[in-house]
């Protein structure tokens, strides 16, 4: 039974001669040094070494007589001090992890990744850490699979910000509909998936090549900036098409076809990104 307890004394980080002195202690206290190493079996030449450690800990507590008599801290107490104790250190330890994750990572890096399955799940892994917004060009088969995580982040504050090819339905953030999902799809023959999360960190890739898509997942500054500036520029053109379509697209022809047209890198068209991807 004794040496059960000893045990559980040792997870607690008494060593095993603390835990048989504090032990002695309960059973018949106080207690001179001496005393408690016969009552303990603890050494000699140990005790006081073992009992000054206790005591600075505040395991125990000391009188200040000639022979010095000892005499434990109650279990109570002595379970409440170190629950405190653990706590204050997980809570440091959280908070200098923390910190240290933070400045371990290296912004200037830039991740690759590979495979739908993989993209999709790091999107779903940047929204879950958003504070404050998310914004996020997507086609609608592919914001099906990030319903959950934008559901959560909108519940908690965050504003959800969507320019949509194809139907989405998401009343808890703010949907800019593309009404040419079909068309832009078969103009450059594919969908993409870009997502800036706080303006801090960006994943952009193609996503419509199963396996063989990819896309950049970082934090650097320089490219999360232009990045998140572009789907903002998106949001701009939506809201200018819905307050003058009709004009824009009698100088521009419809869809303003002449101006996406404009900058088109002849002969290759715009398939010419995906057709790279698969060389």
């Amino acid at each position: 039974m004794k040496a059960d307890v000893v045990a559980i004394l040792q997870e607690l980080n008494f060593t095993e001669y603390e835990a048989k002195a504090y032990l002695a202690l309960l059973e018949k206290a106080p207690l001179s040094g001496y005393a408690i190493s016969l009552q303990s079996g603890v050494p000699r030449s140990k005790i006081y070494e073992v009992l000054g450690g206790m005591a600075a800990r505040g395991d125990i507590l000391v009188s200040q007589e000639n022979t010095p008599l000892y005499l434990p801290l109650a279990p109570e107490e002595l379970i409440a001090r170190r629950k405190r104790q653990a706590e204050r250190t997980y809570q440091t330890a959280r908070q200098a992890l923390q910190r240290f994750a933070a400045t371990a990572q290296n912004r200037e890096s830039i991740w690759n990744i590979s495979g739908h399955e993989e993209i999709m799940a790091r999107v779903r892994e940047v929204i879950r850490g958003a504070a404050h917004r998310v914004l996020l060009e997507v086609w609608q088969e592919d914001a099906r699979e990030l319903h959950g995580e934008l559901e959560q982040a909108a519940r908690r504050g965050v504003k959800v910000l969507i320019v949509a090819y194809g139907e989405l339905d998401f009343p808890l953030a703010t949907v800019y509909r593309h009404h040419l999902p079909g068309e832009i799809t078969d103009e450059y023959g594919g969908r993409w998936i870009v997502a800036s999360v706080d303006d801090r960190e960006i994943v952009a890739g193609i996503v419509s090549l199963g396996e063989e898509s990819r896309a950049a997942w970082t934090g650097h500054p320089g490219l999360v900036m232009p990045i998140t500036e572009v789907i903002i520029h998106d949001m701009y053109i939506m809201e200018i098409m819905a307050a003058f379509g009709p004009q824009l697209e009698a100088k521009f022809g419809p869809s303003l076809a002449g101006l996406r047209n404009k900058f088109v890198l002849a002969p290759f068209g715009k398939k010419y990104y995906l057709s790279r991807q698969l060389d």
